[in-house]
């Protein structure tokens, strides 16, 4: 679809529009390519709008939140690239009266962010999160977690976008939360409902320093990565999870390098990559890396970062 075509397609709605938009370089990464288009609507509503001329035009359509668990390929992507990143979508509301119990918070809003606001008034809910790098979208649609617990832990309810560009609204009872995955079939989260807990606010930016030191010492946060690049896999003998990172180690990985890119000496289970360096690069090492351990241990990796690509190139190992 040209510009001109393109552009007449959205003109008419609230939204910011960008061609050839540079999102490999905003992604945690700081490498990759281009969204052949960029749109950044105002409100739920230009959203939805949004979904349904896609869909009609059969159009491509991503998602980007904070970029934390993305990497874009060099040759970028095609399609409609969506940020949720505007007002309208980084709202975050609690009860006016009496104690808070629930909170309100848009897709778009920063989820180490806004766990840091919330304790400074002393509500817990969040916490274990701290060093999560998301928005709250992308990690409800992933179950985002660590070592201390998972989003999931915390949500009450949950309003999502479905194909057609309506909201509907799940009750937590109706939302499973696993590990790194919800039964969430709507494309598109549009906020979520936590439970938060009144507490000594001391206590609790204690407790958040305590778990950002841990994170700290355990993992390389000044490389250019996106956290741990492979799902914890299941044990065929016992059918536990193990740790991904282990794996990786045990079968001499650990400063193996391609190109720019290498698996962190610190944290096998990190993949870093140079300044100015490829995501070509990012991509081929982690195939060589599922190679090696299925080969070595019989174990098959799953990536945990999305990988975006245009259509026609090879497929993820």
């Amino acid at each position: 679809m040209s510009r001109p075509t393109t552009a007449s397609l959205f003109g008419d709605l609230d939204v910011d529009v960008s061609f050839d938009a540079p999102i490999g370089v905003e992604s945690w990464f700081c490498t990759g390519g281009t969204a052949d288009l960029l749109l950044r609507p105002a409100d739920p509503s230009t959203l939805a709008e949004i979904v349904r001329r896609c869909r009609r035009t059969a159009l491509p359509l991503r998602i980007m939140g904070e970029g934390a668990n993305l990497l874009v390929d060099d040759d970028g992507v095609d399609g409609v690239v969506v940020r949720l990143d505007r007002e309208g979508f980084r709202a975050v509301e609690r009860n006016a009266d009496g104690e808070v119990g629930l909170v309100r918070v848009g897709a778009g809003a920063d989820l180490s962010r806004t766990l840091m606001d919330l304790a400074r008034s002393g509500l817990q809910g969040l916490e274990p999160l701290m060093g999560v790098p998301a928005s709250i979208g992308g990690a409800i649609r992933m179950n985002a977690g660590g070592a201390f617990g998972s989003i999931g832990d915390a949500v009450h309810a949950v309003c999502a976008l479905d194909a057609d560009g309506i909201e509907r609204v799940y009750p937590a009872d109706e939302l499973r939360f696993e590990y790194r995955r919800t039964n969430l079939v709507d494309p598109i989260v549009l906020w979520a409902v936590f439970k938060v807990e009144q507490v000594d606010p001391i206590a609790l930016r204690t407790r958040i320093k305590e778990i950002a030191a841990y994170k700290k010492s355990t993992q390389p946060l000044g490389d250019k990565s996106a956290g741990c690049m492979f799902k914890n896999p299941i044990d065929p003998d016992s059918g536990d999870r193990i740790s991904a990172g282990r794996i990786i180690d045990e079968s001499g990985l650990k400063g193996l390098r391609i190109g720019s890119a290498e698996v962190s000496p610190r944290h096998a289970n990190f993949l870093t990559v140079d300044r100015g360096g490829r995501a070509r690069d990012v991509i081929e090492l982690g195939d060589e890396v599922m190679r090696r351990v299925r080969d070595g241990r019989g174990i098959e990796l799953e990536r945990e970062v999305v990988v975006w690509r245009r259509p026609g190139e090879e497929d993820e190992a």
